[in-house]
């Protein structure tokens, strides 16, 4: 399969991110689901780390569990939104405190070879390139450090794809997802070593279509593609929608299909780690701080 060229709206991926704070966890059970998976190819890492990042962290959950697994390393809750830094503080303990960081994935604000485990929950797939995302994750890894990781594929809602291409052919209306073998061609090309990938088909049920679109609003899950639709949508033509989707309801319920894949790696040994723009400044966990809006 050849993968599809994205193009996202960053600025529109964070937007959505930091409105759904406040409701992300009443809608995560598709993030819990997959962080089980993740957890369970933890397994494979016998060591104690020392310091571990979890990537597009959203409200901490990840990174709570990360730190009551390895209560003596330091756990960096690391997101792009700020408004989801400021849920981490629900799952922040005084006594097992959780470092909170605003950055990009793409351009992680540490040096080469600082962490010993880096985690990361279905945040791969708001990136146009898994190499570059891979790559980055791979360039702040210890050697032998471990690596876990998921991202969406492209079945992902396609019960939903179907009945928008049926309505509006003309617009995207769904996000595109790469597939597991450009993962795992990424993976390679990033330098991790090892990468080991599984993919699998999860269908969760609603009542109805607009329940499953508010789950996705919820989530923060929105069409981000540059080429989306910006303007509203005519009631004629979501309507449509709704009517093609209902033709797919299943005993008595709505799916909605979510391809996951999953991936985990380590750290390639000294000396064989590409140079792509690592950092040279020495390590230091800087906080994020809140900043209290003008009057």
């Amino acid at each position: 399969m050849t993968a599809p060229k994205l193009h996202f709206d960053h600025r529109q991926i964070r937007r959505a991110f930091a409105r759904a704070a406040g409701s992300y966890e009443q809608h995560d059970a598709l993030q819990r689901e997959v962080a089980a998976r993740l957890f369970d190819s933890l397994d494979y890492y016998a060591a104690k780390p020392a310091r571990v990042l979890d990537v597009g962290c959203a409200t901490g959950r990840g990174s709570a569990r990360l730190k009551q697994r390895w209560r003596d390393a330091e756990v960096i809750a690391l997101d792009a939104a700020p408004a989801m830094l400021r849920a981490v503080r629900r799952h922040s303990g005084w006594r097992h405190p959780l470092a909170r960081v605003c950055a990009d994935a793409a351009a992680l604000p540490f040096p080469d070879r600082s962490m010993d485990v880096v985690y990361s929950n279905l945040c791969m797939q708001w990136y146009e390139s898994p190499r570059k995302f891979l790559r980055e994750l791979n360039r702040v890894l210890k050697p032998g450090g471990f690596m876990v990781a998921s991202s969406l594929a492209p079945d992902t809602l396609k019960e939903l794809r179907a009945a928008w291409a049926a309505a509006d052919p003309e617009r995207p209306h769904v996000n595109q997802f790469i597939d597991l073998h450009d993962i795992g061609d990424a993976a390679l090309a990033a330098g991790l070593k090892d990468p080991v990938l599984d993919a699998d088909h999860i269908t969760l049920d609603y009542t109805d279509v607009r329940a499953m679109l508010a789950e996705l609003k919820g989530l923060g899950a929105t069409n981000a593609e540059q080429e989306r639709a910006t303007g509203l949508t005519g009631k004629a033509r979501f309507n449509a929608m709704l009517a093609a989707y209902e033709a797919q309801r299943q005993n008595g319920r709505i799916p909605a299909t979510f391809e996951v894949v999953t991936v985990h790696a380590w750290g390639p040994p000294e000396g064989f780690l590409p140079r792509y723009g690592g950092r040279e400044t020495p390590f230091e966990v800087v906080q994020w701080a809140e900043r209290k809006p003008r009057r």
